[in-house]
């Protein structure tokens, strides 16, 4: 009952005009940002840790930024419930080209991409320039009612979503098939005394070593991909190949690769990223050693 109550507010609350929506945006950034102040030092600690080189003044520009964003991606969410994914053709660019040379040859392919916005958009609209079958991995909620629109948002576009605290199983029915996986693989790993350690700007960080093991087990195309605002409410998204012989390749390169290439476009787009995130929360001791892959 629960389900059917909010469902159905938040269907009509996206049923508004996007202009208006995105006032909405507005006030609840002013909100978030100034009264709240919604884990602004995480984000404003986050930002001197990766940028120290940039004036306190430059560093405050990025954290207004995100915190627009942040809240832009909800709204932009909302109207995806009923504006689906014409709504997400209109408003996501990207070329596949490259997607469609890997699977003109064969290929199951796996994309990183980190937490950029709007990675709800992008989910969607993805399944519009490729020919595969696409797996999204999403972590499961424990709120049951929003838990479920976000499964029925998600997977409306056709998107098959595999949670990630039952990859092995949920990967079974589709292990013959040829298919695009996605993964968000800036994820901080549950247990670090088993995850790969590197630099990430500047400072010793654990990255989960899932992406990487399933890659190289399953011989797969590995793609990093980025996401960047052309202006409010449109994106475009961006993609490389990484390998297409992971097996061949060292253990831990991948993820080196991955994370060289997400630390580089954070710097290009940093306001895109998500900085309320305690990525650097762990710290570093000795006896990581051996799981360490930095140059």
């Amino acid at each position: 009952m629960t389900y059917y109550v909010v469902y159905g507010f938040l269907y009509l609350l996206s049923l508004l005009p996007l202009r208006i929506l995105y006032l909405l945006s507005d006030g609840i950034y002013g909100l978030l940002y100034y009264i709240i102040g919604y884990r602004r030092k995480v984000v404003k600690d986050n930002l001197l840790l990766a940028f120290p080189e940039k004036t306190a003044a430059e560093r405050k520009k990025i954290e207004k930024q995100f915190y627009k964003n942040f809240v832009d991606n909800f709204i932009e969410t909302l109207k995806l419930i009923s504006g689906g994914a014409k709504f997400a053709a209109k408003h996501f660019a990207a070329d596949g080209a490259l997607l469609q040379e890997q699977f003109d040859k064969g290929a199951r392919c796996q994309i990183h991409l980190g937490h950029n916005f709007n990675w709800e958009m992008g989910n969607i609209a993805m399944s519009a320039i490729s020919s595969y079958k696409m797996l999204m991995v999403y972590m499961p909620l424990n709120n049951k009612a929003f838990d479920r629109i976000l499964l029925k948002l998600r997977s409306s576009s056709g998107n098959k979503l595999l949670p990630a605290t039952d990859m092995k199983n949920a990967m079974m029915p589709h292990r013959n098939d040829k298919y695009l996986l996605g993964l968000i693989a800036d994820q901080a790993p549950g247990n670090v005394s088993k995850a790969y350690w590197i630099d990430f700007f500047g400072r010793p960080t654990p990255f989960v070593r899932g992406p990487e093991s399933g890659a190289r087990a399953g011989n797969l195309s590995v793609l990093f991909a980025q996401i960047y605002k052309i202006k409010r409410g449109y994106y475009r998204f961006e993609y490389e190949l990484c390998t297409e012989t992971p097996a061949e390749l060292p253990e831990g390169e991948i993820t080196r690769r991955y994370v060289r290439y997400l630390e580089k476009t954070i710097r290009q787009h940093p306001e895109m990223w998500l900085w309320s995130h305690r990525r650097w929360k762990i710290e570093w001791k000795e006896e990581y050693r051996k799981q360490w892959i930095g140059e």
